[in-house]
């Protein structure tokens, strides 16, 4: 069995996975806090991504990594720096020195989120990121392309929308993961033979969603859930959109028109 290093385990999106891949994969959890309740064939390694040496201790010996670590959200930037940015490239580093080939980390639609709700984009589109949280997400891409490129790792980039049980807004119909799904596409980026870099995008089969995710499908992902299965309830309990928000305009939402410094610019709407 794989033993499988999970940054930002105690984190949300960790938080869901632990249980999908529990009997797959040996897990070593990582991360600044502590991990509660560890499982059978789970162990705990703290590290702080912005210590070089940390990362390495976390990283030696493992057989791939997933990376969910990192600032979550929009802020003040010297946080995305030093989570995103210096941890993003520690990460990697890490894999590299320690012979770790195969790294599969948490990007987000927020890297994509300032194309137009009625286009459906793919994994080609270049990036439009609609936040400083976005832009770290597009330097994570170009770094595991240079690690890729230049020293031969494995790289999936999974473009992650919104990780739940089921969704919980409107906004959110269109971008939903359920936990499975997500495992799902974690083991094909850490088990499928013919991974070399690719983007996927983290979504359930959603009828109402953005993505074309053709690239995941072909390296056999075939999602279980579906938002449809929520709309009704969803879209009762929420007010009529106004045409001219750009939070309900572009996939980004309400990161299009939050500032670093909690002000709300407004993008040009064309």
């Amino acid at each position: 069995m794989k033993t499988i290093l999970m940054t930002g385990a105690a984190g949300g999106i960790g938080s869901y996975l632990r249980p999908e891949l529990s009997g797959t994969y040996e897990l070593r959890l990582s991360d600044r806090a502590s991990v509660s309740a560890l499982g059978e064939g789970e162990r705990f390694v703290a590290a702080d991504l912005t210590d070089l040496d940390a990362v390495c201790a976390a990283v030696d010996g493992v057989d791939g990594i997933l990376h969910f670590g990192g600032h979550a959200s929009e802020g003040v930037w010297e946080d995305i720096l030093d989570a995103n940015i210096i941890g993003m490239r520690n990460v990697y580093e890490a894999a590299r020195v320690c012979g770790v080939n195969r790294v599969v980390w948490a990007s987000s639609n927020h890297a994509v989120g300032f194309y137009w709700r009625d286009q459906m984009i793919d994994h080609t589109v270049y990036p439009k990121p609609d936040s400083r949280y976005g832009v770290s997400k597009v330097f994570g891409v170009a770094m595991g392309s240079l690690y890729a490129d230049k020293y031969g790792l494995e790289v999936v980039n999974l473009r992650i929308g919104n990780v739940a049980t089921e969704p919980v807004e409107k906004g959110r119909l269109a971008i939903w993961i359920s936990p499975r799904d997500l495992a799902q596409l974690c083991s094909i980026g850490l088990d499928h033979p013919e991974i070399k870099f690719e983007v996927f995008y983290g979504a359930s089969k959603n009828a109402q969603g953005w993505y074309d995710n053709s690239n995941a499908e072909r390296y056999g992902y075939s999602p279980e859930d579906c938002s449809d299965d929520y709309a009704e309830a969803v879209l009762a309990k929420e007010p009529p959109a106004s045409s001219d928000d750009p939070a309900e305009i572009f996939p980004g939402g309400a990161f299009v028109a939050v500032e670093e410094g909690g002000g709300r610019p407004r993008p040009m709407v064309v």
